[in-house]
């Protein structure tokens, strides 16, 4: 439950008011016009991608597949290969399923509620409630890494929250959210807003929060991190660098390419073969005759 040293309702006032002239209102899917599959775009591409890396691919996609029925009849591998270098190119494939579901379970709509969400393919508990939010107004609970951290340090003392969301903090998090429709649905992306951008993991810039004098980490003089290690993610030479490169020579290619094309996608050839193996299993790949791959038509 939220800390007794914290008023709540000053709190989501400093908050709401620094998004109001600090916020990224630019981007377009914080626009009013945007449609619900601009929002939904949006929240899948930006999961663990910086937002700057986002815009340009999300602009591709809606001038592209402005519907999810535009998505749904194009081939799988075309969605793959527009992804670019996003990351986590299964995200893709889960989109493409998504649009599938939306045309097949609900006229070719992006779904409201987050119990609908979440049997789409590959939505998990947070894109439901950010697109229930975001999207068409709900008052959901959305908690991502950002809010985690905020919550962490302004109302628990701690300067980073744990490494995986639990129920403690999901409580926390309910608990937090104003009681007022608007204010809530102001306050998730707000405070979202104030993780991403001043109350980082690193270097957090505690000079220009608007609730620094409020703050139980920072009241307390800013102790330090005493749980498990929290690393960095390595990427030259891992699975991850070489499932990206051959799915980089595959996006490039206009034809089918024979595996002699990909085998110089990493330094160790077993590894480029069990990345290879990997994409096939994952979808993001298909084989065909004489040893010879492409993108999923």
């Amino acid at each position: 439950m939220p800390s007794g040293r914290v008023p709540l309702a000053l709190l989501h006032e400093r908050v709401n008011a620094w998004y109001a002239t600090e916020g990224r209102a630019h981007l377009p899917w914080r626009h009013p016009d945007c449609p619900p599959w601009g929002v939904f775009l949006s929240e899948v591409m930006s999961q663990q991608t910086p937002l700057a890396r986002v815009e340009p691919i999300w602009h591709e996609w809606m001038e592209r597949w402005p519907t999810p029925a535009a998505l749904a009849a194009a081939a799988p591998g075309e969605a793959v290969r527009a992804w670019g270098r996003l990351g986590y190119p299964r995200r893709a494939l889960r989109l493409h399923e998504a649009a599938t579901a939306m045309v097949e379970r609900h006229d070719g709509q992006v779904p409201r509620t987050p119990e609908e969400l979440l049997a789409l393919p590959g939505v998990g508990a947070y894109t439901a409630a950010a697109v229930s939010c975001f999207a068409f107004g709900l008052p959901e609970v959305v908690v991502d890494t950002n809010v985690r951290r905020v919550l962490a340090r302004t109302l628990e003392g701690k300067a980073f929250p744990h490494l995986t969301l639990n129920r403690a903090e999901a409580r926390l998090a309910a608990a937090s959210m104003p009681a007022d429709r608007d204010t809530a649905n102001t306050w998730n992306v707000a405070v979202m807003e104030l993780g991403a951008l001043v109350c980082v993991a690193r270097g957090p810039r505690c000079g220009d929060c608007p609730v620094a004098d409020l703050c139980a980490w920072n009241l307390d003089g800013r102790p330090a991190y005493d749980g498990p290690p929290r690393r960095g993610q390595a990427w030259h030479g891992t699975d991850r660098q070489v499932r990206g490169e051959l799915l980089r020579r595959l996006r490039d290619s206009v034809t089918p390419l024979p595996v002699q094309a990909l085998e110089g996608s990493g330094d160790d050839p077993l590894q480029v073969m069990r990345c290879l193996d990997s994409l096939v299993a994952d979808g993001l790949v298909e084989p065909l005759p004489r040893r010879r791959y492409r993108l999923p038509a």
